[in-house]
């Protein structure tokens, strides 16, 4: 008999959750979908990390190819930024860096597992939508 009085809540609970998950992915904020990450001029991890790209860019030239030291990159500010949770959370910066005094934009993907922490640079490379500022 309790079965029967708790069977229609059940299914009420299960009818709410459907609907939930449906109108919550109806408007688009998919769990795993890229975020824009706002105000990343004033978000001080975001621009940590938008250095850490370029640190790590410039380390892999010194141990790779020793007689380029003189491609270093300089850290500007990171000007965009997105982040998608995959297993961490993976950032797609957009990273504003000089050198010789001339500034471009580099397109930067950084995981971030703060459980273990760490940190990892799965891609620095130049901006295809704009190579000058």
């Amino acid at each position: 008999m309790a079965f029967m009085n708790s069977l229609p809540i059940s299914f009420f609970v299960v009818f709410l959750s459907l609907l939930f998950t449906v109108s919550h992915a109806y408007r688009g904020q998919l769990v795993g979908a890229k975020r824009d990450i706002p105000d990343v001029k004033s978000n001080a991890e975001v621009q940590e990390l938008g250095r850490f790209s370029v640190e790590e860019y410039n380390r892999s030239l010194r141990l790779l190819r020793q007689n380029q030291a003189d491609r270093l990159l300089e850290f500007r500010q990171v000007v965009e930024a997105q982040s998608q949770v995959v297993s961490g959370i993976k950032y797609y910066l957009k990273i504003s860096a000089s050198h010789d005094g001339n500034e471009s934009v580099f397109d930067s993907e950084v995981v971030v597992k703060p459980w273990l922490p760490s940190k990892h640079l799965l891609h620095f490379a130049p901006s295809r939508s704009a190579t000058q500022i």
